[in-house]
């Protein structure tokens, strides 16, 4: 872990936000690479809440010792509004997870979640080509996986929302950027699918419903999560007692650390750097 006494006035600075805040475990993970790296920066978490969103991005845009920040739940479409300049997957998610800051304080976005959510299920040794996947939601976090997911090889997705007008939304986009992909909004049913993905915040909450109908799933299919905390949802909890095999959310985080730590230290975009 970073060494919170060495911080000092040449320290670069780094903010996760997010609302709530209690769950997240990257600035754990991220000032431990830090720490490793021998490199004198430190992330900080910040707990904002919508109302206060645009407010405290004003705020950190004259922070001049911070190179940049990432954004989580609820805040990763609304930052979009808030960029200068969005990275082209960005802009086709519709959301944005890493925020880098130039030294004349303009912002630029990205979005990681999905290529770091699917190379952690590739690490798990789960297969995506021509598979069948369920997923439960179509906010940033569920609308970046859901790109990945069908750049990934998949042969058929379905995307299951409360919301059946954000659902549509997000299968019309997918349709028209992977036009040879099957894709279709679905119900709250999730059996039939080789894959099941929950890529809504439900589960970060006690007493939160349950993003689908548990009682659907069976023993061949994987069930995904990518909440954190808890380590064990009602989802994942639920598809165990079935024998699903299932994938904890933590994996879509570690695969992350390293290319959103190159992201923010290149503050002024000169170079990029892949995940490992």
């Amino acid at each position: 872990m970073t060494d919170i006494t060495q911080i000092s006035g040449t320290t670069r600075v780094y903010a996760i936000i997010a609302d709530p805040i209690h769950h997240v475990q990257t600035p754990q993970a991220m000032n431990k690479l830090f720490s490793t790296l021998g490199q004198d920066r430190v992330l900080v978490p910040f707990h904002v809440s919508p109302a206060d969103l645009a407010v405290v991005v004003t705020g950190l845009r004259g922070i001049q010792s911070l190179d940049g920040f990432i954004v989580t739940v609820p805040h990763k479409t609304a930052i979009l509004e808030l960029c200068d300049t969005v990275s082209d997957a960005a802009r086709l998610v519709g959301a944005a997870n890493v925020v880098t800051r130039s030294s004349d304080g303009k912002l630029h976005g990205e979005i990681l979640d999905g290529d770091g959510f699917v190379t952690g299920l590739r690490q798990a040794g789960i297969e995506l080509e021509g598979r069948a996947v369920y997923l439960a939601g179509a906010g940033g976090a569920a609308n970046a996986i859901a790109f990945a997911l069908a750049a990934s090889g998949i042969g058929w997705l379905t995307i299951a929302n409360r919301s059946q007008d954000k659902a549509q939304a997000l299968v019309d986009r997918l349709s028209r950027a992977f036009p040879d992909l099957e894709v279709s909004v679905g119900t709250s049913d999730p059996s039939g699918y080789d894959l099941v993905v929950n890529g809504t915040s439900l589960g970060l909450k006690e007493g939160d419903a349950l993003p689908c109908d548990v009682t659907r799933l069976s023993a061949e299919q994987v069930v995904a999560e990518i909440i954190m905390q808890p380590v064990i949802t009602p989802l994942l909890a639920a598809a165990q007692k079935v024998g699903c095999r299932t994938h904890e959310g933590l994996p879509m985080l570690l695969c992350q650390i390293e290319l959103m730590a190159a992201a923010m230290a290149s503050k002024k975009n000169e170079s990029r750097h892949e995940c490992v």
